[in-house]
């Protein structure tokens, strides 16, 4: 397999071609860096596959029910009237999310992808509100966002 040595110049070329308005379509971009040996060789283990899957089939059933009758089955279908009912915010998250879209420029489309990932955090926490680290989880999915290009 070959790989690839990509300059800091050619990944930013690469990425320009992107548009804001194509990026905005897209619920979680992140960079994800090489995994050190350190860190692959050692003896502790994370979240197993088992829990991990477990969690999901959870927040996969909160959101069918949350959603029956709606004509849609996930977080990620929500339209605006599903965000205003299911993604409503308390003070300390509403300041966290307009400190976000200020200091990054974000796009209404990009405030709109992060409720709604928020939402699916919480959902995997079994938390019925929205709290502020859900919404700066899902705020860091928007790496390109944060990017210079």
């Amino acid at each position: 397999m070959k790989e690839c040595r990509c300059s800091f110049q050619q990944i930013q070329r690469y990425r320009s071609r992107l548009s804001g308005p194509l990026l905005d379509r897209i619920d979680i971009h992140i960079e994800v860096p090489a995994v050190k040996y350190k860190e692959l060789a050692e003896e502790e283990q994370g979240e197993g596959s088992l829990e991990i899957r477990q969690r999901v089939q959870r927040a996969r059933k909160v959101q069918q029910e949350r959603f029956l009758g709606e004509g849609i089955y996930c977080n990620a279908q929500m339209r605006t009237s599903h965000l205003k009912r299911y993604c409503s915010l308390k003070a300390d998250s509403q300041r966290l999310l307009e400190t976000a879209m200020k200091k990054l420029g974000l796009s209404a489309r990009a405030y709109t992808r992060i409720l709604k990932v928020a939402r699916t955090i919480a959902d995997l926490e079994a938390e019925e509100a929205i709290l502020p680290h859900h919404i700066s989880e899902a705020i860091q999915y928007r790496s390109l966002d944060r990017s210079s290009f």
